[in-house]
């Protein structure tokens, strides 16, 4: 399988090695990959000295990228690596997995451990049996060329797995490995004891937790707020994320215990408004994200958004069903609009309303509004004409919204309308 040699722009986090503290080390590529010096029996038999070694959590995504990376951590250390740790299995955060085993082989190293919780293995699985499917979701949401991924997303299997813990290394340098069931059911954090420093993995990034990614199954809200609250309990000095800065000190634990609460307050207040017997539409609109809650700038909506949160805990809570019976058993798509397009009996009056919203800057009630037209097929003017309008205004929507995710999502819905297709994983 071909290397994947570019990072997606939004898990970049630049090049190089920086020193978190003596002995332990951030690697920039997709996402920030740790190392620790720990203590073990095999490097001692290796002759290093005092018996150290390496720990690295994630090996990147393979390519020049992985290489860079191997490159900046023999600028600081030569210790031979001991064990590498999958932070989680969602793919290209170790696909440079061969380009690190190749590197030890060539030092004259004993082959490293290679560590992932037991969650790994089905959901790898998965992968296997969706890959085409995996491949254009992550060209959409990380606004890749169609086709760029093809063949790329590499997987590698780990050489063992736990369940709950895992400690690599003996006496003070020593690593512990926690199963923390947060962005996946398979992600861990490492708590280096001695220094109180704690990895937090995808756990514990620089933005609102990501739950509910549209295009990506449920994510556990509540448990994800109970794995936050056990990092906390294990009171760390320094938090290293695996996106942004270090957190030091009190706010280690401020951070971890605060997104655990809101996590905890949205939960309780879509249930609060489920049992009132809101559909999903209704909830999102009645939902307001407290100031003191939601304002923390970790809990910023840069990647994900609260409103995501929300949908997959009513999700988790429903079936799929909107409450509409229309929607039970649907017509094909095509067809229903083609119909509903043949009942309007003024197209022109009705893309005349939705530009006038769109010029009074209400671009989402305008979407609304085209839509009617829009997913007709045909070709007259008019129908063109909406699918030019609402390609347009879904660009615009993009630049309204703080998400990553929605604004790649509105992209790459326009792009599509523009190639004629009637959405971005049509005619694939």
């Amino acid at each position: 399988m071909q290397e994947f040699e570019a990072r997606p722009a939004a898990l970049a986090t630049g090049d190089g090695v920086e020193t978190v503290a003596p002995g332990v080390w951030k690697l920039h590529g997709q996402g920030q990959s740790f190392v620790a010096q720990i203590t073990t029996q095999t490097a001692a038999q290796s002759g290093a000295a005092d018996g150290d070694a390496l720990l690295l959590v994630d090996a990147g995504p393979g390519g020049a990228i992985t290489r860079g990376m191997i490159d900046a951590l023999r600028s600081v250390t030569p210790l031979p690596i001991a064990a590498i740790v999958f932070s989680h299995g969602h793919l290209g955060y170790n696909s440079g997995l061969p380009l690190w085993l190749a590197h030890c082989a060539e030092h004259g190293d004993p082959a490293p451990r290679v560590i992932a919780h037991a969650n790994v293995l089905p959901r790898q699985a998965r992968y296997r049996a969706t890959m085409p499917l995996q491949e254009a979701l992550a060209e959409v949401q990380f606004r890749q060329p169609r086709g760029r991924l093809a063949g790329k997303l590499s997987q590698h299997a780990p050489t063992e797995t736990f369940a709950q813990g895992l400690t690599i290394g003996t006496g003070p340098r020593r690593a512990e490995l926690l199963w923390a069931p947060s962005e996946t059911d398979d992600a861990l954090a490492v708590w280096l004891p001695e220094s109180r420093i704690l990895y937090g993995g995808p756990a514990v990034i620089d933005s609102i937790p990501n739950i509910g990614t549209p295009l990506r199954t449920l994510r556990d809200a509540p448990r994800w707020a109970r794995t936050l609250e056990n990092l906390a309990a294990l009171e760390p000095e320094r938090v290293v994320r695996e996106f942004g800065a270090d957190l030091c000190g009190a706010q280690a634990v401020e951070v971890l215990r605060h997104t655990a609460g809101a996590l905890h307050w949205l939960h309780d207040e879509v249930i609060r408004l489920i049992n009132q017997g809101m559909d999903e539409r209704e909830m999102l609109a009645a939902l307001r994200y407290p100031e003191e809650l939601f304002g923390k700038p970790w809990m910023r909506p840069s990647y994900g958004d609260p409103s995501y949160i929300a949908r997959d805990i009513y999700r988790a809570e429903n079936g799929w069903w909107d409450r509409n019976a229309t929607s039970l058993h649907p017509a094909p798509p095509e067809q229903a609009a083609a119909q509903i397009a043949e009942a309007v009996s003024d197209h022109d009056a009705l893309i005349r309303h939705a530009q006038g919203l769109a010029d009074k800057g209400e671009i989402q009630l305008a979407l609304h509004v085209i839509d009617v037209l829009a997913g007709a097929p045909g070709d007259a003017p008019t129908l063109r004409q909406a699918r030019e309008l609402k390609a347009g205004w879904l660009r615009q929507r993009s630049r309204q919204v703080a998400s990553y995710v929605s604004r790649s999502l509105y992209q790459a819905c326009a792009d599509s309308i523009e190639r004629g297709e009637r959405h971005p994983f049509s005619q694939r």
